[in-house]
């Protein structure tokens, strides 16, 4: 590594803050985060796969009865939260990758924040909200193409 690229990454790692400097609001704010997604998990266990578009959550398939680029993900994650694979992989398939995505993130950046690793680096997030996008949208094609949709 050169002289130019090291003084560069030293100051790059120099310049986020020391895990003793994330306030307790921070942190409060991601233990709050993470009992929300843990509620919500429960709670998506309870919730029945209806196939009427009529009563679906999103205001996309209730109104226009399109399927978009994440038709059936709320469905998959119920059915992953029930531990039912099979149907969140029918569902959407992409769903148990963002779950698993999900939970890594909000540990990364807990780890981050209790001290347990180094701060986590927030500025590859939209590069991974892009391949994300990307591959929502491949996928959607896809199904498209193929007639696999769920109804």
């Amino acid at each position: 590594m050169r002289r130019d690229d090291r003084a560069r990454a030293e100051t790059r790692v120099e310049a986020l803050p020391a895990p003793a400097t994330a306030g307790l609001g921070a942190r409060a704010v991601w233990l709050a985060t993470g009992l929300a997604a843990v509620a919500g998990f429960v709670a998506l266990r309870s919730l029945a796969a209806d196939a009427d578009p009529d009563h679906a959550l999103c205001w996309l398939r209730r109104t226009l009865h399109v399927a978009c680029p994440t038709c059936g993900m709320t469905r998959a994650l119920a059915a992953l939260a029930r531990g039912e694979w099979r149907d969140a992989l029918a569902f959407h398939p992409l769903a148990p990758v963002i779950a698993v995505e999900a939970a890594w993130l909000w540990a990364r950046l807990g780890a981050g924040l209790l001290g347990l690793a180094p701060r986590f680096d927030e500025r590859g997030l939209p590069r991974l909200a892009l391949a994300n996008a990307a591959a929502l949208l491949a996928l959607w094609l896809a199904r498209l193409a193929s007639g696999t949709l769920p109804a």
